[in-house]
């Protein structure tokens, strides 16, 4: 892929996972916040093993909270990684590629870890509007970072030392 395809497909999917991670983190947050305020009255009347689990959230099922922690710090994880790779990915150079290209990979992991907690609450059943709306969210993040990944790992590859010696660039 030339640089030029790859520089503008790869600042074009920055842009729209900084859009979607900040979905993901103002929903995610909202959820965390209505778990807050309403854990101590609906978990007063459950039996002891759910009283005592620590990510007890009222609106979802029992994946619901380990989703909503994991999505919260994928979103906001991914915001910072989304607003440093436009820099990195702007300047072009092997150092800035480099790092774009490592945070880039630690998001995609991390959103893959909360899509994983997704679709197993998908599998599970029972979720509020606004947990779908995260889920689709999720697992549509995942993908578009997984094909960021790509077009940054791609347009970091030209500048390999074997590339560099060889005089291509």
């Amino acid at each position: 892929m030339g640089s030029g395809g790859s520089k503008s497909t790869a600042l074009m999917l920055l842009f729209l996972n900084l859009g979607l991670y900040i979905i993901v983190t103002i929903i995610a947050g909202w959820a965390v916040n209505h778990a807050i305020e309403r854990t101590h009255e609906t978990a007063s009347v459950l039996s002891i093993p759910a009283r005592i689990f620590p990510i007890y959230f009222p609106i979802g099922n029992m994946a619901t909270g380990l989703f909503v922690i994991f999505s919260l710090i994928a979103g906001v994880v991914g915001v910072g990684t989304s607003v440093t790779g436009v820099t990195n990915v702007l300047q072009w150079d092997a150092p800035n590629l480099g790092a774009a290209a490592a945070s880039s990979l630690l998001t995609w992991t991390l959103t893959m870890l909360a899509m994983g907690f997704a679709c197993k609450e998908i599998y599970i059943g029972w979720t509020d509007a606004n947990l779908r709306t995260l889920e689709v969210i999720t697992i549509v993040a995942s993908a578009t970072q997984l094909i960021c990944t790509g077009a940054i790992h791609a347009g970091a590859e030209e500048f390999t030392p074997t590339t560099l010696a060889a005089g291509t660039v």
